[in-house]
């Protein structure tokens, strides 16, 4: 009972002055309880950081070897002089020239097989966020207002909208599509194929002006929407509208949640390492009026007030010779999915409501399910990317909390030493789901303000706009001029399934303010001061 009553948040909520009744007049209280983010830091589990060392390990075997190898030929060297060593290789050259050639072509060819094994480096050359026109912007008040003009909410769904709103960390320059503020029927496939192509074919041209390349130079399309998947596919669209090339690879992702981008560039990552010397494009996006749900349960409600408009395009590559021009070095992907249990299966579950309308179920137990993915990948993903100091305390601190942390009932466990993610990075891009989850992540992670600022901006400027919001927090350091030469950034997403999915990268340059970007007409004005 003790650790569930941990997990309990309470709230004191000013919700005004009452307009009638005995209390008209006078300031009301409410008091909110929720569920907050387990202290995912403090039960970490062994099995994780096992998993994390061993890919360490597979990758790191090499690098140890070397300077053991260079030691012992130092040490044989080092006991000759200059004289003697030249003195003793002409001499082994001259009375035995075969055996010299046949080592040295031996360990050339060696040394070619072992470079030519290597998987490629995927280079990230650069990207494009979808910005809807102006027409399409709504504040807070209006979304209330055309919720109570469109007749489908009674005035308690009004007004939990307007709660949820209120404290969601959504600012008021957000965009929705028309027909949803028109209050018509946008679960339609001529509206959601008119949003799809309206963000997916706006993100693609700026890609392709920023970039200079040719539509039928891409050889790998990758997109991915969770909700919204017609027949012919998003991908189809995307082929018909530039004309690609008819031996394109082409993939379409559906119902893989907020996460799915990373989910795509996994995938985009092994077709490139199958086809060297090409170019993957991904798509990642939602459409927001095809899922709006129009009905009045509460736990369906709660996407309308949260997810918006966004689309983002990428383009990777695997030649070589893209590495002076790309933006950023793919470090590592670490992915989770906690599929297998029932709760997080359905924590995120899309179905019909009691009167058969169709909408996105958001489960009570989401930040809890959530904090446990979190958990799982942090733990797996810390050995590859934290220093050997960093690793070293926490895994000591992790065996003597497994071995001696618990030595009776009355004292208190002993707490694990919480590694600094700070030292592993410079940049932070975490999904901006909700003002809630952001916050419990700061305080889990140890974040500072300014490590968030990308995450929280980009939910008040842009609002939730699913798998493609780590773009848009990118899209702020690179507007912002913050990303330098050298820079680690940690992209972070999890969503349906439940899935939380960790994207590493290098910056390969000094990024300056691109010419084309989200937030350059509004830049000046954030971060803003809550």
């Amino acid at each position: 009972m003790a650790g569930e009553q941990d997990l309990l948040a309470t709230e004191i909520v000013n919700r005004g002055i009452e307009s009638s009744g005995p209390n008209a007049g006078s300031q009301t209280f409410s008091v909110r309880v929720r569920r907050r983010l387990p202290d995912f830091v403090q039960s970490v589990n062994l099995k994780y950081v096992k998993l994390g060392y061993h890919y360490l390990i597979n990758h790191g075997i090499y690098l140890a070897t070397i300077p053991v190898l260079v030691l012992v030929f130092s040490a044989e060297v080092g006991s000759l002089s200059r004289e003697e060593l030249w003195k003793k290789l002409w001499e082994d050259a001259r009375y035995d020239l075969a055996t010299v050639l046949s080592f040295f072509a031996v360990f050339v060819f060696t040394l070619s097989v072992y470079v030519m094994s290597l998987p490629r480096s995927i280079y990230l050359i650069d990207f494009a966020c979808f910005k809807p026109t102006d027409d399409l912007k709504v504040s807070k008040q209006q979304l209330i207002e055309a919720a109570r003009r469109s007749g489908k909410y009674d005035e308690g769904s009004v007004e939990f909208q307007k709660r949820i709103l209120m404290s969601s960390g959504i600012g008021d320059e957000t965009y929705i599509p028309k027909a949803v503020m028109a209050g018509e029927n946008c679960a339609t496939m001529k509206e959601g194929r008119a949003e799809a192509g309206m963000v997916m074919f706006g993100a693609l041209d700026e890609l392709f002006e920023k970039t200079g390349i040719r539509p039928k130079d891409v050889g790998v399309l990758v997109v991915n929407c969770s909700i919204f998947n017609p027949t012919p596919s998003l991908s189809a669209m995307i082929i018909n509208h530039y004309k690609l090339r008819g031996n394109i690879l082409s993939f379409n992702l559906g119902g893989m949640g907020c996460s799915a981008s990373v989910i795509a560039i996994d995938l985009a990552r092994d077709m490139l390492e199958s086809n060297p010397n090409n170019y993957a494009v991904v798509v990642s996006t939602e459409m927001v009026g095809y899922n709006w749900y129009p009905g009045k349960e509460r736990s369906m409600i709660i996407p309308n007030c949260f997810f918006r408009m966004g689309c983002s395009a990428l383009l990777l590559s695997n030649r070589r010779r893209d590495y002076r021009r790309a933006k950023y070095r793919l470090e590592h992907i670490v992915r989770t999915h906690k599929g297998a249990d029932d709760r997080s299966f359905r924590c995120v579950y899309q179905e019909e409501d009691s009167e058969r309308l169709k909408g996105l179920r958001v489960s009570k137990d989401l930040v809890e399910i959530g904090g446990d993915a979190l958990k799982t990948n942090i733990t797996t993903l810390g050995p590859l990317v934290l220093p050997f100091s960093e690793q070293l305390f926490f895994f000591a601190a992790l065996l003597w909390r497994n071995l001696f942390g618990h030595a009776g009932p009355q004292q208190p466990p002993t707490k694990p030493y919480i590694p600094d993610y700070k030292l592993a990075f410079e940049h932070f891009c975490v999904h901006a789901s909700s003002k809630t989850v952001l916050d419990e992540l700061q305080r889990n992670l140890g974040l500072s303000d300014a490590n968030m600022e990308p995450s929280r901006m980009t939910l008040s400027r842009f609002g939730n706009t699913s798998s493609s919001s780590i773009w848009y927090e990118l899209a702020y350091l690179e507007a912002k001029e913050r990303v330098k030469k050298g820079d680690r950034v940690w992209q972070i997403a999890f969503g349906s399934g439940f899935k939380c999915n960790s994207l590493v990268w290098k910056a390969m340059r000094r990024v300056k303010k691109p010419a084309r970007n989200p937030w350059l007409d509004c830049i000046d004005r954030y971060p803003t001061i809550n």
